[in-house]
């Protein structure tokens, strides 16, 4: 009788194999940790740009109160779009760090006895390098958000 087993390799013939197995491991981890990086990044950036539009947000939407003040003053003075400032000066506080002046705007529509104030205002805060001469390698965030409010007073 005749047997047959299936031939083994040497010890000096299997050499080269864990040596493959462990390069394709080594490989395959580094671009997942690439890969894990580059979110983590990326994750970042997006926490950045939606805290910075919050803080713009906010500052325009500040502004815009702050023209309905002096639209409709306490003083019970007839609202006039005269009464309203061009900007108005976040106080320099941490929720509006980086926030420049906000510009306002007010228009009137008159509808017979009917008056209706239009107050635009519009932020932008910005973080980081953002001026003309800046090099293409520094970081700049610049965000602008704009609110529009709508107010009508009966004559």
């Amino acid at each position: 009788m005749c047997h047959s087993y299936p031939m083994r390799l040497g010890r000096q013939q299997q050499r080269g194999a864990s040596l493959m197995i462990a390069l394709f491991i080594i490989v395959v981890m580094a671009v997942l940790a690439t890969s894990l990086i580059r979110i983590s990044s990326d994750a970042d950036e997006g926490v950045n740009i939606e805290v910075w539009s919050v803080r713009a947000f906010y500052a325009a939407n500040s502004g815009a109160d702050a023209a309905l003040a002096q639209l409709f003053p306490l003083n019970g003075n007839a609202p006039s779009c005269a009464n309203v400032d061009s900007q108005w000066i976040p106080p320099d506080s941490v929720g509006f760090s980086g926030c420049a002046a906000v510009q306002l705007s007010c228009n009137t529509l008159t509808a017979g006895e009917l008056s209706l104030y239009r107050i635009t205002s519009s932020a932008v805060c910005e973080t980081g390098v953002c001026d003309e001469s800046h090099d293409e390698n520094s970081q700049c965030l610049r965000v602008h958000r704009s609110v529009e409010v709508e107010a009508r007073a009966s004559e």
